[in-house]
């Protein structure tokens, strides 16, 4: 089954927004090197996903006590513990313990965005 979500103009890099596929809600999130789609719930204790925040990271500098923010919306952070998951990299946590988000396949078409009741198994649809 596959089915329009929304068109490129929709998405700029860094959003996402939430639709119903196949009676579930998922969530479509878009960086700047591609669109990606997700189960709309946190493997830990299914929040909500769509009322987290895509964002970056924080990262150490050669400075103790001093940060910087990379990777600018790439993370997904859930709202209720905070678990940061890449977008890029299939949904993975960026914790040690792996889980990782349900990943739904994407492609486009015109500009049109479709997704795909297959899960994900190559590269995402590239913006």
């Amino acid at each position: 089954m596959e089915e329009k979500m929304c068109t490129m103009q929709d998405l700029r890099p860094g959003d996402m927004i939430e639709r119903t596929f196949s009676g579930k809600s998922i969530i479509i999130c878009r960086s700047e090197q591609g669109i990606y789609a997700f189960l709309n719930r946190c493997p830990h204790q299914g929040a909500l996903l769509s009322k987290g925040k895509i964002g970056g990271s924080p990262a150490a500098t050669k400075n103790p006590g001093e940060y910087c923010f990379q990777r600018e919306g790439e993370i997904l952070r859930c709202p209720w513990h905070g678990r940061e998951f890449d977008i890029t990299d299939g949904g993975n946590t960026l914790t040690p313990d792996r889980s990782k988000l349900k990943e739904f396949m994407i492609k486009i078409e015109g500009e049109n965005v479709i997704v795909s009741t297959e899960r994900k198994k190559s590269k995402t649809a590239q913006s």
